[in-house]
């Protein structure tokens, strides 16, 4: 049960180690994110570069959400929040 217990705690920590926060767009790879810019879904928040990004995201959080998981993208948790979840920026 101790062995057991030591190895979860092991794979947790390496996977706490290489996650890094989100710093460049999901959709597309490349462009810094805006930090004005975001998409709050599932729980997390996801910033994007523009406008264009956050209507791509709105259309299909789940698959980005997933992405950035694979990628080892450590995504931020969205502030829980009642009415519009996407920033004040223009789109």
């Amino acid at each position: 049960m101790k062995k057991r217990l030591l190895i979860g705690m092991m794979m947790i920590a390496a996977t706490a180690v290489f996650a890094e926060p989100q710093t460049t767009c999901p959709v597309m790879k490349g462009n810094k994110v805006n930090p004005k810019l975001y998409v709050d879904a599932d729980g997390y928040r996801i910033y994007v570069c523009c406008g264009g990004c956050k209507k791509t995201i709105k259309a299909d959080p789940k698959k980005y959400i997933e992405q950035m998981k694979a990628e080892g993208v450590e995504l931020e948790k969205a502030p829980e929040t009642k009415g519009d979840n996407t920033s004040a920026e223009k789109e």
